[in-house]
Formats: structure tokens, sequence, C-alpha cells
């Protein structure tokens, strides 16, 4: 096992040689399929028209956009001339986005209209109404003077916007002398992606992740699945978060395996590819796979060609990672890390022990070192204490963009990163994840992990999905506060939870707050904000004249 020091040019160019004629991408839906040799030629003419317009080493290119079929066709193009591809959330609103496009210094941003509820060509032309009066190619902007471009990723047209089409035809007309000059200057060390960390609290940072962090990370992941050109991955997890970009489509591009894709995250489009493509690969957060199972039409869909897959994004109910092995034939892995690390720190092994796999984050990835710390005597914690979550290798970014304060932040004198996650170490090496040293509940100067509570409340008749945090409490500073999403035909109270959970959890763990709710607020990568429902706890109760103690 190595570590490779191939940017994601040499290894799309790799596979295009390889095996020309094998699919890379696929869309079930719409039976759109690209073969390796030609989605590098696409990805090449787009690299060009790229250039023709300005692009260059360092310039950053926003892409704003579900999974669509050009996505990564931009991803790839501005990593082979040396361009940062800026990764932007597409539940972003105004304020989010015009923040992003300053902060990451912005050349060129390509997107599409827009998603429910937000139009992005509207929004765009809000920021910089400069260009409702200005021909494409001529762009400037008072607020934001380092943007230039705007693409729009389809055959529409709207003013002083360039189209795909537009794009790809520039491209033709560029010689290749300076395509290739830029190619040449790549290096696997240069940044290739900026992403933005979900920004649950404070304002979102740049992370700066390497071809070199991305892609061997990737591997890694794959090497861990038994990854082979044979694996077809079904993608319904966003391009723009490092879950898509890395655990998937890294790791399918290391190891020349398609790609499924699901352009928005539907259950029934989803188990549909997976039924029609005879996908061996599945990713998800746990929410898609409980959308999936639940799903009415469950039952009609051939899961048997499935094998594997990574649950991961979010704390894994350990009983939603038992129905998944069990009912779709899944020998499913967990990844633990954050965007900082590229993401992977910790995978459970296709070959591990159903009990690891299910109950586990699996060992540290190989080329790095990850520890649990002590978060106040920065001493590593020997095996069963509980710390802090660290890494260093390899997989460590190379800074937050623009901001070595808060690089020195979380990356400390000794290389490690700090998680700000809470894990434990057992004897075999394998790591579980306790939660986030923000959301540990501390009642009365009792010490409450939220994932216990979860793990138990998952056990209970009608419980479909649940979120437990701290809530406001005069009396203990803090209690315990359960929000329950029901499954279809149940209809719990607020005491049935209570009574499951009598006599066998601790009487401090209940809940002594239960609420019931259709969903969860969440970031666009599929991410519960935690933060938002202790919010919402104290309106509630607030609301419903429920007495806070």
């Amino acid at each position: 096992m190595q570590l490779f020091d191939k940017t994601l040019g040499d290894w799309l160019e790799y596979w295009a040689e390889e095996t020309p004629d094998r699919e890379y991408i696929v869309y079930s839906d719409r039976d759109l399929r690209f073969t390796w040799k030609t989605f590098n030629e696409r990805v090449d003419n787009m690299a060009k028209g790229l250039i023709s317009i300005g692009v260059t080493r360092g310039s950053k290119v926003g892409i704003w956009a579900q999974n669509v079929p050009d996505w990564l066709t931009f991803l790839y193009a501005t990593a082979k001339i040396g361009a940062v591809a800026v990764t932007v959330n597409t539940n972003y609103r105004s304020e989010e986005i015009a923040y992003l496009m300053k902060d990451s210094d912005m050349h060129t941003l390509c997107m599409t209209d827009g998603v429910a509820g937000s139009n992005y060509t509207d929004i765009i032309y809000e920021l910089v109404p400069e260009m409702r009066a200005t021909q494409r190619g001529k762009m400037r902007s008072d607020r934001f003077p380092e943007l230039k471009n705007v693409v729009y990723i389809g055959q529409e047209k709207y003013r002083c916007m360039y189209n795909t089409a537009e794009i790809l035809l520039l491209g033709k007309n560029v010689p290749d002398n300076e395509f290739k000059r830029l190619r040449g200057l790549s290096n696997c060390h240069d940044v290739v992606n900026m992403q933005y960390t979900s920004g649950t609290t404070g304002f979102p940072k740049g992370v700066m992740l390497t071809h070199h962090n991305i892609t061997n990370n990737g591997y890694l992941t794959g090497v861990h699945m038994n990854f082979t050109p044979e694996d077809k991955c079904c993608i319904c997890v966003p391009l723009f978060h490092c879950f898509g970009v890395v655990l998937a489509t890294m790791c399918c591009l290391t190891h020349g395996s398609t790609q499924v894709m699901v352009e928005r995250f539907d259950p029934l489009v989803t188990l549909a590819s997976i039924h029609k493509e005879r996908c061996t690969v599945l990713h998800g957060v746990p929410t898609m796979f409980i959308a999936q199972l639940n799903h009415p039409m469950f039952n009609i869909f051939d899961m048997s060609s499935l094998r594997t897959g990574i649950m991961a994004g979010a704390l894994c109910p350990e009983e939603l990672m038992r129905q998944v092995n069990e009912k779709m034939f899944m020998k499913l892995t967990s990844v633990y890390g954050m965007t900082e690390t590229s993401p992977g720190m910790t995978q459970s092994r296709l070959d591990d022990p159903f009990e690891v796999r299910c109950t586990t984050v699996g060992r540290n990835y190989e080329f790095t070192d990850v520890r649990v710390i002590d978060p106040e005597t920065r001493k590593e914690c020997p095996a069963g204490v509980v710390g802090e979550m660290c890494c260093r290798g390899y997989n460590v970014m190379k800074g937050y963009y623009k901001n070595q304060a808060a690089t020195a932040q979380v990356i400390d004198e000794n290389g490690f990163m700090h998680s700000g996650d809470l894990g434990v170490k057992d004897e075999n090496g394998n790591y579980r994840i306790t939660g986030r040293i923000k959301d540990m509940i501390i009642r009365g100067g009792e010490n409450i992990s939220p994932k216990e509570v979860e793990d138990y409340l998952y056990r209970m008749p009608g419980v479909k999905d649940v979120q437990v945090v701290a809530v406001a409490s005069e009396r203990y500073g803090e209690d315990v506060g359960a929000f329950i999403i029901q499954k279809e035909g149940f209809n719990l109270f607020r005491e049935d939870v209570r009574d499951f959970c009598k006599g066998h959890i601790a009487k401090y763990k209940i809940p002594r707050y239960v609420f019931f709710v259709d969903q969860f607020p969440m970031t666009g990568s599929g991410k519960i904000q935690k933060y938002l429902l202790r919010e919402m706890a104290l309106e509630l109760c607030k609301k419903n004249g429920i007495e806070i103690l």
C-alpha cells in the first residue's frame, strides 16, 4: 500500500488510456452516459474554454449546483489547469453566497438556475446589478472586484453570462499550447479544492485541500472496501461536500469505478438507479438511508447487487446500521473525519466483524496518526478514556484560506488537527465517537452523551429518527431534550417516551422535554444543526406553556 503523487488530471488520463470504453459517469434516470475517454475529452475542451475567459493557475472557480452532469466536468477542468474549484453549498442564499464570493476571491462562478425556493440567477443579478447592463466577458463589480465571469451550467442564455455550450465552443478555438503549459505546471501538492465549512457556528472558513489530500484519501477509502473497476457506486450525496467529492468521486477516480449519479437526493430515484444499474456500492448520511428504508415502494426494488457502502456525515445510529445491513444486503462501513482532514481519519474495514462495523468508526487510515487527546492536558488518553479526536498526516488540510489565526487554533504545534469531537479508542484500536465537545449535556454535574440516549430511543417502536440536545435549565444548568420524527401510523406522547426509558437508562439521562417534529433543520450537506434544535426547544416550551425547570 502506498500514497500516490498523482493529480486529478493524472488519474483521469490514466483511466481514459487504460479503460477508454468503460463507463465512468452514468445518470440512470435520463440514460446519460460518459466513458472515461469521452469524459476526459469533454474536460479538456472545458478547460480550454475556461482559459479563453481568463481562468488560469490559482484562479478560484465556484461551482454552485446540485449533482448535474457537468459538475464534475468543471471540477476536473479547473484541476487540469491549476485553478481551484470552490464548492458551494446548494442551500446558500444571498448573503451566504456573497460572503463566499468575497472571501474566496472568486474569479468565475459556474451555476445552475437554483433549487426549490432559491433562484440563483435572481440572487446573482441582485448582488451584481452591473450584470444587467454589461456584456459577458466585460464584467466589472464594485462589490466583488475579483469576479470576472458567471457561467450558466445549461443551455439557457442570460445577460452577461456564458452558458456551457458557449464555453465548450470557445474551447475548440483555443490552441493547445496554453492548455499544455498550464497542465504541465500541475503539482499534486497544489490546492485543487476549497470547501467552506458548514457554518453551523460562526462564519464559514475556506478549507484548502490539495490533489494529494483528496486523491489519496479516496484511494485508501476504496482499498478498505475492496474497490475495483467493476464496481458501480450510486452517489446521492451532494458533490459540494467532502463526502460526495472525496469518499465517492475520488474513490471511484482512483480505482477506475463507475459513478451512478443522482442529481438531487430522492429515495425513489436512488432505489431505481441501484435496481437498474445493478450498483454495488451506496453512500449516504443516516437520514438518506432512513428515507429509503421507509419508502413505501422499497420492496419492489432489487437491492441484491449491493455489497458495501458508507454511512457517514453524522453520528450513525447502531440500529439503523443493522437495518441497512439486513434489508439492503450491504456490508456497510463507517468513515469518521471532517472537511479539514479530506475527510477520512478513521474507517471500519469491509472484513471487520459485524459488531465493529456497526458500533465503531473503525481504525485510523494508513499513513495517519490518530489520537484521542485530553482537551485540558493535551496528553494522549489511554484506551477506554474519552477525549478529543485529533489527527495528523497526509490528509490534513493546507489551512484555512487567508486565515492563519483560525488555522493555528485547530492545528497545534505538533501538526495535529483538533476536531472538536469526543471519541474513545478501544483495546483493538477501533474508535467510537461519543459526541461533540460543545454538544455534551452537563446536567447538574453529570455528563450525558446525546448519542447514547439517541441510540436507546431508536429501539422504541414508532421512532423513525431522533436527535437529543441540551435544553437550558434553571435547576440543573442543562437538561435533556429529545426531538422525534415518528413512523407513519404512530401517535406517541411524551410520557410514552419517558416510560420506555424508565428502568433502562439512568434517570438523569431520560429526556425531560420531548418534541415531535416532521423534520430536523439541516445543512446542505445533510448534517443536522443541533444548535437550531436547542433554540427550537426553548421556543416550543414557551409556545406550549411548558415550564422550564
